[in-house]
């Protein structure tokens, strides 16, 4: 009988636990749990220290991927505190991650794998905008922020139009802009965005939780900055679309907005609500974990989470396929696994199929390493959403090893075309290729694991 203790992994099976372990590591409600402390006096996150009094209530708003999850933690840390009676709260997430919880409600503000604003978002944020509103100087708010946050909180100003914030958000991912020049644009359209979700609070104190999708973690950028200073402008908003060569194709209304409020030069009110932000979770948490995982299987690593913005998805799937061409002699085990978002430049709509920068990523690094002639038998690459979504697909990214690639039918595949069209998912989908996680409740940008294996 063979002992499987000692019977050697496949490479791809490390890979996907190496990425499993990243994900793991920024669980929203685990996050959230290690990052507050509560009794009948006080709330506690960091430095910051909420204080209580008897009638003070405890109100709970936010939107993201990972709002499930840390409003599940909230009221696991309230309830252990004794607090959990005093807790009222509305977060916006996504529909498949609405799910019902003691205290607080959940709110479907868009469908799975459709990253913009919705009827539905409008809606709840509004609800949001009432509860705030309605708060009094000796209640506490807490804001649960996390990727995801600018679609699922969309409160267009006046004379702007749900049906032209869509237009705009399409244009703009289109045609390459990254999550900074995005959410530069939204902020100045919203009534939410660029810290107007703050000055709106009558509560007396504020805390905000953010797990961060943005490199960086820039305040201002995650989900557009709702509790924080905006440090853009209207001007800043429409420099970009002239630099993207999309000032024609923008709705008239947009135009005119920013061109009143460049002009007015208008300063947001600060509020009177004394707030703060804490970052529990990020990309650097992730590639830890994930490193400390391709250790443990006896990887020799290399890691990078990157900080600032990367560029094109084809140029960093580049990177990693060098990466694998220059290691793939080793008589080690190696590994790199690295952390970032990289942009897709979408094909034409008459042309485009379907899929996500991370499936691009994969079939692009094939393609790269197929003109020096085939992929190698030792190598194994993954690269996956840690929100478990990658565009407007099911699948939270692609994997790729040698056996996939000598099925029967990947003989009849040619990978450029599928790359050219932007349709990596219709790809992998036929040789086994895609990871499908379903909603993690979390979101901190992509990992991605190369493996030299044994």
């Amino acid at each position: 009988m063979t002992d499987s203790v000692n019977t050697p992994s496949r490479p791809i099976d490390d890979a996907l636990a190496i990425w499993q372990q990243g994900v793991d590591s920024v669980d929203s409600e685990q996050l959230v749990r290690g990052a507050l402390k509560a009794d009948s006096s006080s709330i506690v996150i960091g430095d910051q220290i909420l204080s209580l009094n008897s009638d003070s209530r405890i109100i709970v708003i936010g939107g993201g991927k990972a709002g499930a999850g840390m409003a599940s933690g909230i009221e696991a840390v309230m309830k252990d505190a004794g607090l959990l009676d005093r807790v009222d709260g509305w977060i916006n997430v996504p529909e498949d991650c609405v799910r019902p919880l003691q205290r607080l409600h959940l709110h479907g503000a868009r469908p799975a794998g459709v990253n913009e604003p919705t009827q539905a978002g409008v809606g709840g944020t509004s609800e949001i905008l009432r509860l705030i509103d309605n708060a009094r100087d000796t209640d506490v708010c807490l804001c649960l922020i996390s990727g995801g946050g600018s679609a699922l909180l969309p409160a267009p100003i006046d004379g702007v139009s749900l049906e032209d914030k869509q237009q705009i958000t399409r244009l703009l991912s289109e045609n390459g802009a990254n999550i900074a020049q995005l959410n530069t644009v939204r902020k100045q359209l919203s009534k939410v965005k660029g810290g107007r979700l703050r000055d709106a609070c009558n509560a007396g104190q504020m805390a905000t939780l953010v797990i961060s999708d943005v490199l960086g973690d820039p305040l201002d950028v995650i989900a557009s900055g709702p509790t924080v200073e905006n440090s853009t402008t209207a001007s800043d908003a429409l420099l970009i679309l002239q630099q993207l060569n999309l000032i024609t194709m923008t709705p008239t209304s947009i135009i005119s907005a920013l061109k009143q409020q460049a002009a007015e030069a208008s300063q947001l009110n600060t509020g009177n609500t004394a707030s703060q932000v804490h970052i529990i979770g990020n990309i650097q948490t992730a590639v830890a974990a994930a490193t400390a995982k391709a250790k443990s299987l006896g990887y020799e690593v290399e890691s990078i989470a990157h900080t600032s913005f990367e560029g094109e998805v084809n140029n960093v799937a580049r990177d990693h396929a060098n990466w694998i061409q220059e290691h793939i002699s080793s008589s080690n085990k190696r590994a790199l696994i690295t952390g970032g978002e990289p942009v897709v430049t979408l094909s034409d709509a008459n042309t485009r199929g379907k899929g996500g920068r991370n499936q691009q990523l994969v079939l692009a690094a094939l393609v790269e390493i197929l003109r020096d002639g085939t992929w190698p038998a030792k190598a194994v690459l993954i690269s996956g959403g840690t929100d478990g979504e990658d565009g407007p697909t099911d699948a939270a990214g692609a994997k790729l090893c040698t056996e996939q690639l000598q099925t029967p039918i990947s003989e009849s595949l040619e990978p450029e075309p599928y790359l050219r069209n932007n349709d990596a998912y219709h790809f992998f989908e036929q040789i086994d290729g895609l990871i499908k996680t379903g909603p993690t409740h979390t979101n901190v940008c992509d990992i991605r694991v190369a493996l030299i294996g044994e």
